[in-house]
């Protein structure tokens, strides 16, 4: 603590650039590809700032988690705490995101291009994580700004592709009236989003060689997959109306 108080104007500028500059790259990505219609600046920035209520809700969530759940669930190995934790983690970050983005874009009158979700998704996943980077950042100092900055964050904007994949498909049904179709693509960008954090963080956390390789093949896999549905979306997006 005492090492923050003393820290200059110009370190403590270094360490916020360190950690929010990958989310802002990440998010001119995305912002690049809606090539049809843009999203209003205003709109953008409140999905940032709804990523960061996120980051304070799954903070309090994971709290109560870590102190009076996994405690008394009897695990055994370090193996089985990991894959649980890492489950948690997936389901309590990802409804976080997924509860703010729903509250403030699903009924907003500029959700009427399917790739929009992908860019709210995105924009309220990297406010998250910026948040989150920061916090690391300034914990750790900036030895982990540059691991963050090619794994955690783009992993972020990774699950909220698919995320938003669905949660634009979900909007499609709703408007033409279909709201299974609604139901289950909703359902579907949440549990996939889910799926991908915790592998993601499960492989992370259990640290041996194997789960190592399964790490880096994983996050490979995910960043061309990632890519390739950014593309595919952006080239092929429609009214939803």
């Amino acid at each position: 603590m005492l090492m923050y108080l003393s820290m200059t104007a110009r370190q403590y500028a270094l360490y916020v650039a360190a950690a929010v500059i990958p989310a802002i790259f990440l998010m001119r990505y995305i912002w690049k590809n809606d090539t049809v219609e843009k999203e209003p600046g205003s709109l953008l920035w409140a999905c940032v700032l709804r990523g960061c209520l996120a980051t304070a809700l799954a903070f309090v969530l994971e709290l109560l988690v870590d102190n009076l759940i996994l405690p008394n669930t009897g695990i055994q190995t370090d193996m089985t705490y990991s894959i649980i934790n890492a489950t948690c983690v997936g389901l309590i970050e990802e409804f976080s995101k997924y509860f703010f983005l729903k509250r403030r874009t699903w009924q907003d009158p500029n959700f009427n291009y399917r790739y929009d979700g992908i860019v709210y998704a995105v924009f309220v996943s990297l406010g998250f994580a910026a948040l989150e980077n920061i916090l690391y950042v300034f914990s750790y100092g900036l030895s982990v700004a540059l691991s963050r900055a090619l794994l955690a964050v783009p992993a972020h904007m990774g699950f909220a592709v698919f995320m938003g994949a669905f949660y634009g498909r979900a909007k499609m049904c709703d408007v033409r009236g279909d709201p299974a179709g609604r139901k289950i693509n909703l359902l579907a960008g949440y549990l996939v989003a889910v799926s991908l954090h915790a592998f993601y963080d499960a492989t992370a956390m259990i640290n041996t060689e194997k789960s190592t390789i399964y790490f880096i093949i994983f996050v490979v896999l995910m960043y061309i997959l990632v890519y390739n549905v950014v593309k595919r979306e952006s080239r092929t997006d429609h009214r939803i109306d």
